[in-house]
């Protein structure tokens, strides 16, 4: 390894420790360890080096961003909805916006997905595809890295371009929770039991939750805040249109579940939006994931149905084309942290990718940080010591919904649209997000 390697591993596990300076017991009593060990990066620091801000023909750029309505999964439009379907309005309104692209340019259009089968979802999206009319010699894969499934898709489209394998590509994510529920197939290895991280690794998702808000001294009255200012923001960006730019509106049909009757119907926003929620409101609730605690269906991400789209291509082919530049793609980072406070994983990416963009963390104008739960969300937002005001200003996963895979396309699409919405000191971006297992992942864009 080189010493500028070294160097660069050295001062991430320096930073990884700052987040153990509290020491608290997790579950079974267990202590994270702060060595090399639990340290992954995937980085991409040559997006913005040599060229920083400058402009040249060889940058990665965004020339479109969609998504659909998030809706409740079992209860909301598009519970009915197939995953193919999805993936045909995401992909097919994407090819509309940019009409200037020639679908036989495409060198590859890579899916996030997380809960649906393997091979059957990769069925889907190329089944996707065709509905929306791509030609044939276009393909398609899927990828999963959990919660940041979107975002990586977006990631690997824009290595795939800058190390010229193709000039323009399709990055997307979609997540049908109404009919992929989260579950555990199959047994468990009893050999991880004799490991810890590796155990830990199988600690639910709530669980993880409460060891934050208890390592860190969250209270429920913090989440609570949380998640109602979540709602707040989401409901009033709603009532004036912000959403609408970004929306792609999905004709599908809806299954009556007495009746069985089969309706068509045109699902255009986000139902999983609760106006007038207040602290009051949810302090009601009562703790799902640990008798005592703070976690509830009010201050956690809600489970739904969605799909997101994201195209990158190189600066010279949007040029060429004549599209419309939304923004560079300037750095990403994926980092592991430990698997039972898993929730701490943007606190960690974020950092991380700034530097790979040659930026600080206070230099970023605007934040999409998903919202898993309140009690993450608000360790992050404190721990990098972010102003509220800059992070999920139109709301986040706890009022929008969270469908896994298409998370990243979906908090994309929502950072680029309100910052073209803004004036033109709003340059810099981040799209973060926690990773079950133990993971963050982090993307800087600028815009242009």
């Amino acid at each position: 390894m080189s010493n500028n390697n070294t160097n660069n591993a050295m001062k991430r596990v320096e930073r990884l420790k700052t987040h153990f300076v509290v020491s608290a017991p997790l579950l079974n009593n267990e202590s994270s360890t702060t060595n090399n060990s639990f340290v992954e990066r995937q980085e991409t620091s040559f997006f913005s080096s040599p060229f920083g801000s400058s402009k040249h023909p060889d940058d990665v750029v965004i020339v479109c961003a969609l998504r659909t309505p998030i809706t409740r999964a079992r209860k909301g439009g598009l519970k009915d909805t197939t995953a193919d379907d999805l993936v045909a309005t995401v992909l097919a309104a994407a090819l509309r916006e940019t009409e200037n692209i020639n679908a036989n340019d495409i060198g590859d259009v890579v899916v996030g997905s997380v809960l649906g089968d393997s091979s059957q979802r990769a069925n889907e999206c190329r089944i996707g595809m065709f509905l929306a009319g791509f030609p044939v010699k276009v393909p398609v894969r899927t990828v999963n890295r959990q919660c940041s499934s979107g975002l990586q898709a977006c990631a690997d489209v824009a290595s795939a371009i800058k190390a010229g394998y193709y000039e323009v590509g399709i990055a997307a994510g979609v997540e049908t929770m109404s009919k992929n529920p989260m579950k555990w197939d199959g047994g468990f290895n009893p050999k991880a039991a004799s490991v810890t991280n590796a155990q830990n690794c199988l600690i639910p998702m709530g669980v993880t939750s409460e060891n934050v808000a208890a390592k860190w001294h969250i209270s429920r009255e913090t989440q609570d805040a949380f998640a109602a200012e979540s709602h707040r923001r989401a409901a009033e960006a709603r009532r004036n249109g912000k959403f609408k730019s970004q929306i792609v509106p999905v004709v599908t049909k809806i299954i009556d579940k007495e009746t069985k009757e089969e309706k068509e119907i045109v699902v255009s926003e986000d139902d999983g939006i609760r106006e007038g929620v207040t602290v009051e409101n949810l302090a009601k609730l009562k703790p799902v994931f640990k008798k005592g605690g703070s976690t509830t269906a009010g201050n956690a991400s809600q489970v739904s149905d969605g799909a997101g789209v994201v195209i990158l291509c190189k600066r010279s082919y949007a040029t060429k084309n004549g599209l419309k530049i939304m923004a560079k793609w300037k750095s990403f980072s994926a980092v592991g942290c430990p698997p039972e406070i898993m929730g701490i994983g943007p606190a960690v990416a974020i950092p991380d990718a700034c530097e790979r963009a040659g930026v600080k963390v206070s230099d970023i104008n605007l934040f999409e940080l998903n919202e898993a739960f309140a009690s993450q969300a608000s360790y992050c937002v404190n721990h990098l010591k972010l102003s509220k005001d800059i992070v999920n200003v139109n709301g986040g996963a706890i009022a929008l919904g969270h469908p896994l895979g298409a998370t990243g396309a979906r908090c994309m699409a929502t950072l680029l649209h309100e910052m073209h919405s803004r004036d033109a000191s709003c340059k810099l971006g981040v799209v973060s997000m926690c990773i079950g297992s133990g993971m963050g992942a982090a993307a800087v864009v600028e815009r242009e």
